[in-house]
């Protein structure tokens, strides 16, 4: 599986023609006539959304805008890399709601920061994946389960690889801990594999204890921060990406910076009120414990 995602080279190939139309003071309707393609065409294009992206509609849409041949240049080879498939688009089928937009991102990002009332599905043991994938879809044939817990497992890459892994920053809520998926010997295996990567040196893992109550007044549900890392210049390579799930409608994607500098703060927050990372770890391997011995772990 290839360590880059076309996902990033379509929104910033997007986000560019989006610049140049509208320096030339063009609506999207006079542009996507011009270009001779659908408006909405077009549009998904500029969102970084387009199933196919054709290098030759993309320069002419430069010739349009009267950009210089090193930004025409700049723009082919970003359409080029924007046109090649996605490593995941053999799992298309088995990802609902515009999940597969959030894959490409994941895989193309360089920090996650991330809060989770389950298990985060990056650190998931196979097992736990597939309880929670077979209870959802139980409908579906062991070899599509089997597909979906592969695809999950896949996305794990990011993390484990050697080479420039994916860092991830994640509280945990202790609920995670006692919401028992399978049966005993499933979360004590899930809790163990936890704790172990919590040692790994691109992670940080951290449990909000009950005892914290409710920060900032709320329990907000899943959430993730995507940051791309900065070019040679200390330029953020493409904006961050806030995205929160919604497994019953669509997922939802959050770019205006207000949004972004909200979820910082309450990520700070949540981080705060948390338990530092060795105690973390303790308090995980305590619960594996009980629930090795085959006893209700004690949430105190």
């Amino acid at each position: 599986m290839a360590d880059e995602d076309s996902t990033l080279p379509r929104r910033q190939l997007g986000r560019q023609l989006r610049e140049y139309r509208e320096e030339m003071g063009m609506t999207l309707a006079q542009a996507a006539r011009l270009a001779e393609i659908g408006t909405s065409t077009l549009h998904r294009l500029e969102k970084g959304q387009a199933d196919k992206v054709r290098v030759r509609i993309v320069l002419y849409l430069c010739e349009i805008y009267e950009r210089s041949a090193e930004e025409m240049a700049a723009a082919k080879h970003l359409a080029e890399q924007a046109a090649v498939k996605s490593w995941h688009a053999e799992y298309n089928e088995f990802l609902p709601n515009n999940f597969d937009n959030y894959v490409g991102l994941e895989a193309a990002a360089q920090h996650l920061v991330s809060y989770q009332e389950l298990m985060p599905g990056l650190l998931q043991t196979a097992d736990y994946a597939r309880t929670m994938i077979r209870h959802y879809y139980v409908k579906e044939s062991d070899s599509d389960i089997d597909r979906r817990v592969e695809l999950r497992m896949k996305r794990q890459i990011i993390v484990k690889r050697k080479a420039e892994p994916v860092k991830l920053d994640v509280v945990v809520h202790q609920s995670a801990l006692h919401r028992v998926v399978g049966n005993h010997r499933v979360m004590a295996n899930q809790l163990r594999h936890l704790a172990d990567a919590s040692t790994w040196p691109n992670i940080e893992l951290r449990i909000l204890p009950f005892a914290a109550g409710l920060p900032m007044g709320v329990l907000p549900g899943g959430f993730v921060i995507l940051d791309f890392g900065f070019d040679t210049k200390r330029r953020p390579v493409e904006p961050p990406v806030i995205f929160v799930e919604n497994v019953l409608t669509a997922n939802i994607y959050l770019e205006k910076p207000y949004d972004v500098d909200r979820y910082r703060e309450l990520s700070a927050t949540l981080h705060q009120a948390s338990l530092d990372a060795a105690d973390s770890r303790a308090l995980l391997r305590k619960v594996a414990k009980e629930y090795q011995s085959g006893h209700e772990p004690c949430w105190r």
